[in-house]
């Protein structure tokens, strides 16, 4: 690891490793959840492109001279507050984001959600206000199906509904064999914080969860109308290309720490 680099009187760190491991998180569980039947699609696009995007004092994330936008649709499943305590019907929902992937000053990299859509309006309005994160609420469903040949299929059906237009999504998706995650599935899978602005200073809220299990996925249908949810973002131009990552997780449980400042 190179030495820190001196940027506007602030130290810069090099990014830390990457790691399938989570490290141990420090003091309280704010929340914990499960992320069931989630997909993975990710497009390379250069960093310059979404570095207005970041908040104070991060950047973009780069793999091999690239950073990704990330859609990723799936279920929440029993969100609730601290450890073990789960909230059968409030914190069971449908959700899709769109997402980047950011660095910090002291290095730590996370990310940083450009939407969140939800079916929970109460759950919308109250992170919302919690973490002034962009949650949005919108009409959802998720069916999965199995062909004849036994493979299984995906499809998440997204409506926007508040705050702005409202613009539908769909993603569907033929789920492969179980995969060994490379560097890219390192790169987008293995965050162990979000990195957010309230107020004018720049928080990560840390979390653990164990190695995603990962799977070969085919898309087998990608639709956007003008204000879909990568459109919504500034991004629907993104819609009309192949992902350039593309994977299935049948999920993972994940407990959250406390916000932090990030310097």
């Amino acid at each position: 690891m190179g030495r820190p680099a001196i940027l506007g009187g602030v130290t810069r760190r090099p990014p830390e490793p990457i790691s399938a491991d989570a490290p141990a998180l420090r003091g309280p569980v704010l929340m914990n959840q499960d992320w069931r039947d989630l997909t993975y699609l990710h497009w390379a696009v250069p960093p310059e492109a979404v570095a207005d995007r970041m908040p104070p004092g991060v950047r973009p994330d780069v793999l091999d001279g690239v950073t990704y936008v990330g859609l990723v649709p799936f279920r929440m499943v029993d969100a609730g507050p601290g450890r073990r305590i789960r909230v059968p019907w409030l914190g069971t929902f449908l959700e899709t984001n769109v997402r980047l992937y950011s660095v910090d000053e002291q290095g730590r990299r996370g990310v940083v959600f450009l939407s969140l859509d939800a079916d929970r309006l109460g759950v919308v309005l109250g992170a919302r206000a919690a973490f002034n994160v962009p949650y949005r609420w919108a009409r959802m469903r998720h069916r999965e199906a199995t062909l004849d040949d036994g493979a299984q299929t995906h499809r998440y059906e997204a409506t926007l509904r508040w705050p702005g237009a409202r613009g539908r999504s769909l993603v569907e998706v033929r789920v492969g064999e179980r995969r060994t995650p490379d560097a890219l599935d390192h790169f987008v899978s293995a965050r162990w914080r979000l990195h957010t602005s309230v107020m004018g200073r720049t928080l990560f809220v840390p979390n653990r969860h164990e190695q995603w299990p990962l799977h070969d996925a085919r898309v087998v249908a990608l639709e956007e109308d003008a204000g879909g949810l990568l459109a919504s973002v500034g991004l629907g131009d993104l819609a009309g290309r192949e992902p350039d990552h593309v994977a299935f997780s049948p999920g993972v449980h994940t407990e959250f720490g406390l916000p932090r400042r990030a310097s």
